[in-house]
């Protein structure tokens, strides 16, 4: 089959989508293929150039090729949205692939997005029970976390508030988060470089002439933080553990939710959020959803694009690692409160790739 075949049946399979996401109330809204960078860049930093084709125009500034579709939803909606609201939308999204020549660049994603609402785990179990039930005529893995167990404990370390920040700022890239819990507890040697700066009376002596972009007091407030943090007591063997077995969980639904209510008990701050996920689970069987079965990992969803903070989920197909998740969601309040400017609202969505339904089909 050509390629012009494969994209004519994919478009055919995006219709298909939208049209249910239509008839579960969303309405069908676009989004500019070229997105500004600086709100990309704002939201995770550098590291998106990695994973976005960049480009740059003489009037705009730098524009990014859209990797996702939920920033432009996100703003569109805080800009001009009234609550409840459900949207769907289909087209191309651009991933650079700089390990895997055989992953496309170009890919289609068709979505469906739900704002507002006083009930949020209901809102999270309909979208999860529509994007299963738009792909139920595949076998599918079923997989769940929740970022925001695993920030409610972070939150309760009985730790300095800059330590939370790091660790908060970092629970998207797991090793660089165990790192800094290493480092906080007291396990890794402090550099003699640093220890020698730290100890100096004048850090700034023979420093000589200022260059770069940081300024002095940039640096002196640098390094007042490190001081601050080397005079501050590790945090204890015992939260550190605790953590570890947070992000350890992994079993079916209900054996992951009576774990974690175990680690309450030495957990106190994640009783709200571990809670919620009973409330979630419980509307999700409501919906048909089968969660005697569904995995719970949770450290899932902890390598994606970093606005989720709650509820995150996908489908897989299973025996093909190579292939990427079918569908992929989660919820993402705090996106909604960045990008709101300081107005927040529940919301929660999800996508399904229409290449790898067909793919998996067998369908021409």
């Amino acid at each position: 089959m050509i390629a012009s075949d494969v994209r004519a049946h994919a478009r055919a399979e995006a219709e298909r989508l939208t049209r249910l996401f239509m008839e579960a109330g969303a309405l069908p809204v676009e989004a500019a293929i070229l997105q500004p960078a600086e709100t990309l860049l704002d939201l995770y930093g550098e590291d998106i150039r990695a994973r976005a084709y960049v480009t740059s125009d003489p009037l705009r500034g730098e524009m990014m090729l859209r990797p996702d579709f939920t920033v432009p939803v996100v703003q569109m909606h805080m800009e001009s949205g009234a609550d409840p609201a459900r949207y769907t939308y289909a087209g191309e999204v651009f991933r650079r692939q700089e390990t895997d020549a055989e992953r496309p660049w170009e890919f289609l994603q068709v979505g469906y997005e739900l704002f507002g609402g006083t009930r949020p785990h209901e809102a999270d179990a309909e979208v999860f029970a529509i994007l299963q039930s738009a792909v139920g005529n595949l076998t599918l893995r079923a997989a769940m976390g929740d970022i925001g167990i695993l920030v409610a404990a972070v939150k309760g370390l009985k730790t300095t508030a800059a330590r939370k920040a790091a660790l908060l700022r970092h629970i998207w890239r797991p090793r660089r988060f165990r790192a800094l819990m290493e480092r906080y507890a007291g396990r890794t040697p402090v550099p003699a470089t640093r220890k020698a700066l730290l100890a100096a009376a004048d850090p700034f002596a023979d420093a000589g002439p200022e260059i770069g972009l940081r300024t002095r007091a940039d640096v002196g407030a640098r390094i007042a933080a490190l001081r601050e943090d080397a005079n501050s007591p590790p945090i204890s063997g015992e939260e550190v553990a605790l953590i570890e077995s947070l992000a350890s969980v992994r079993e079916d639904a209900p054996y992951a939710l009576s774990a974690l209510r175990d680690l309450c008990v030495d957990l106190p701050a994640i009783r709200p959020a571990v809670a919620r996920l009973s409330d979630r689970l419980d509307a999700m069987a409501a919906r048909g959803v089968t969660v005697e079965t569904l995995e719970f990992e949770a450290s899932f969803g902890r390598t994606t694009l970093e606005y989720y903070d709650g509820f995150v989920f996908g489908l897989y197909a299973p025996g093909r690692p190579d292939l990427p998740p079918v569908v992929t969601g989660g919820r993402y309040d705090a996106l909604t409160r960045v990008l709101g400017r300081g107005r927040e609202v529940p919301a929660v969505g999800g996508v399904i790739r229409p290449e790898l339904v067909l793919r998996l089909r067998g369908a021409p």
